[in-house]
């Protein structure tokens, strides 16, 4: 699961930062490192935000698990993935701890958090959070770059935590395993708005029952293959067309539990999903 990033040389570190990336805020915000500047062992993941309105870039499942649940949270203001740290400050982090900076063909990099959040809570207004498979926190020069990670957001006085797959409930990757294997199937924007319209008015009329439930009645009733309208409601639910919480198990999942994305948003959903 561990993520391989692209060495960047003095120039492009300093065009990137020209560029924008890891400055503005809401939708406006770039973030310095995308899905295309990183090969990893797993999933990565671009992922329309409906609170910041723009895609948001997950290298691991387990970024996109810490997303989905920060996204439903109704404190979450603003999340702000691959979050660059200013060089000239961790580099110097690095030689009072007396370990060697993050540096690639003898040019050291930017550092980043995996999320800087913002939220509504006057108690804990901003948070940091680095998102790391267990396994990879057996790794002597992961841990180095923790510290040094950790001193930074201690000299900004904010928080910072690491979150595992251990401190995600079963039922998140559970979902997200089932769902965004569906993702990568191609849609229109006139399908996608159809789609979404349809589905929507089976939900309202049987709100009580499972979304699987209603997928098959849905098959019977128009004369489909078993399983077609469940495979297009996970198509629709992994470009987040409909949102729910991503804690409750898809197996119970009742209709009534989904919202509808505002209409306004479906065409970046459809962008997005189509990349």
């Amino acid at each position: 699961m561990a993520k391989t990033r692209s060495a960047f040389s003095s120039a492009s570190i300093q065009k990137r930062i020209k560029d924008g990336r890891g400055s503005g805020r809401g939708c406006e915000y770039k973030p310095w490192l995308t899905v295309r500047d990183c090969a990893s062992q797993g999933r990565s993941h671009r992922v329309f935000g409906h609170k910041s309105q723009r895609t948001h870039h997950l290298l691991s499942d387990l970024e996109l698990a810490v997303f989905l649940l920060l996204e439903w949270h109704k404190d979450t203001e603003e999340i702000r993935e691959q979050f660059p740290l200013r060089l000239e400050e961790t580099i110097e982090l690095a030689k009072d701890a007396g370990v060697r900076h993050p540096s690639m063909n003898g040019v050291n990099q930017v550092m980043s958090s995996d999320f800087l959040i913002n939220t509504m809570d006057k108690s804990q207004p901003k948070f940091a959070i680095q998102a790391k498979y267990v396994d990879s926190l057996q790794d002597v020069r992961v841990v180095e770059k923790l510290e040094l990670e950790r001193r930074y957001w201690i000299e900004k006085a904010v928080p910072w935590m690491i979150i595992t797959e251990q401190d995600i409930p079963k039922s998140v990757f559970d979902n997200i395993n089932w769902l965004y294997p569906a993702q990568k199937d191609e849609m229109t924007r006139p399908e996608l708005y159809e789609r979404v319209e349809f589905y929507r008015h089976h939900f309202e009329e049987m709100g009580s029952r499972s979304i699987i439930e209603v997928a098959k009645s849905l098959d019977i009733a128009y004369h489909q293959e078993p399983g077609n309208s469940l495979l297009e409601i996970r198509q629709l639910l992994s470009r987040r067309c409909f949102v729910f919480d991503i804690t409750s198990p898809y197996r119970k999942l009742k209709a009534s539990e989904l919202s509808v994305s505002e209409m306004s948003a479906l065409a970046e959903v459809l962008y997005v999903s189509n990349q």
